[in-house]
């Protein structure tokens, strides 16, 4: 990467605040344009972690595998990943069974499960070597103001305040974003009431690129496999549960799983630390502003129910660097209203569909009405029996429905030579 000089104003056609995988995602996926990038993290780089049994993993759908692929990044994800090859959809004390499987997909798999921190590896190396990025980090934004045809941005680093000015200012800071704070912005809203447990287990009979999702009276259950036959779980739990499940003896936390999910993978064993996170739906109404866009849990935090909401925040993330690869292309200012209008109208549809799926389902079977579980059950069964139905619901989790841009296809972002491909 170019190296900082801070003696005068610094301009720039992207600033991103944030370099976790969603922002530095899109710094990589702009490094093929001529766009100059400023990328702002607060937190400093650290050396590349050792791999560990409980290691944090991401459920990627098959739309995001490709966006990786498109990008040059997969390769260097792929020795850590583990193919999702089916998907078996269940519910506790129910009859009906959905399965999803890739060879009726004609897919290699539907996604893969892969280590966060494989991913964020592969990203710092990519940003290493981007010749139209600057990396400002630890930094922190300070504030920012539209002026012109720009933003002026006030960022604090080494203990000094520095000036930059962008033509667009992408907010990829997370759920807790401060840039959206600081505007206030309105979001649909829920408090599910819930909270996620995230532990690793290892059983004693691990099926190979399986994926469970098991419904629950207190929310769903999803195991995810994992290299080494370990599964990452992930179990929702109404809040006043949390503190007992995460005190409980390994033991008797192991018991509690095995009675929730059953034997089909034989005995668990080997439970990781636990962590609980809250759950939350916050959906912002209006993402872009004036040379501004959210994305990311910026933009939208989801339940985990069918583990959408990094692979929403990264069909974001290849939407935005088509619609800024064409601006590059054309010589168009890349903060201008039409330009993110563009952007707007390609990700409202999908933004909103898959929050509203997703909150449906949370709410859904968490219902103890004997007529909704018998709905439940008979959807299932019916799903199980629909291949039609099967795909589009496939089609749907893979991320490989509506209009897909360039990258979740696979393919390299317009550049000059192809300005109409």
């Amino acid at each position: 990467m170019m190296e900082m000089s801070f003696a005068m104003l610094h301009e720039y056609d992207v600033a991103i605040i944030g370099g976790g995988l969603v922002g530095g995602s899109l710094a990589c996926a702009l490094a093929s344009t001529k766009l100059k990038v400023a990328l702002i993290e607060a937190v400093p780089t650290v050396a590349a972690q050792h791999p560990s049994y409980d290691e944090r993993v991401i459920a990627l759908s098959l739309g995001s595998q490709r966006i990786f692929e498109a990008m040059g990044l997969w390769p260097d994800m792929a020795p850590e990943a583990e193919p999702i090859l089916q998907v078996h959809v269940s519910e506790r004390g129910q009859c009906g069974i959905a399965r999803l499987d890739h060879a009726e997909e004609g897919v290699a798999a539907l996604g893969a499960v892969v280590p966060a921190r494989a991913m964020g590896v592969a990203i710092r190396v990519a940003l290493d070597h981007a010749d139209n990025l600057e990396l400002l980090c630890p930094a922190r934004l300070i504030a920012h103001r539209v002026r012109g045809d720009g933003m002026d941005l006030e960022i604090e680093m080494g203990g000094e305040t520095r000036h930059l000015r962008t033509r667009l200012l992408v907010a990829a800071d997370g759920g807790d974003s401060a840039i959206r704070e600081r505007l206030g912005l309105k979001a649909r809203e829920h408090a599910y009431g819930q909270d996620a447990i995230i532990t690793t287990v290892t059983p004693d009979r691990p099926r190979t690129g399986v994926a469970f999702e098991r419904f629950t009276d207190s929310g769903p259950l999803a195991l995810l496999p994992m290299t080494g036959g370990r599964y990452s779980v992930v179990w929702t739990c109404r809040e006043h549960e949390t503190a007992d499940l995460l005190a409980l003896p390994d033991s008797e936390f192991l018991a509690r799983l095995q009675d929730r999910f059953g034997y089909r993978l034989g005995r668990l064993t080997q439970a990781a630390p636990r962590r609980a996170y809250p759950l939350r739906l916050r959906l912002i109404r209006a993402p872009v502003q004036e040379r501004l866009v959210l994305i990311g849990n910026a933009a939208h935090s989801l339940h985990p129910v069918a583990g959408q909401g990094f692979n929403l925040g990264l069909r974001d993330v290849a939407a935005l660097a088509e619609v800024l690869a064409l601006c590059a292309v054309a010589g168009v200012d890349p903060g201008a209203a039409a330009t993110l209008s563009d952007y707007a109208r390609w990700r409202g549809r999908d933004q909103a569909g898959t929050a509203s799926l997703t909150d449906a389902l949370a709410r859904l079977f968490v219902i103890p009405w004997a007529p909704v579980r018998f709905v439940r059950g008979a959807g299932l069964l019916g799903l199980d029996l629909l291949p039609c139905a099967r795909h589009r619901l496939a089609r749907r989790f893979m991320g490989l429905g509506g209009p897909l841009p360039h990258l979740a296809r696979g393919l390299a972002l317009p550049a000059l030579e192809h300005p109409h491909d």
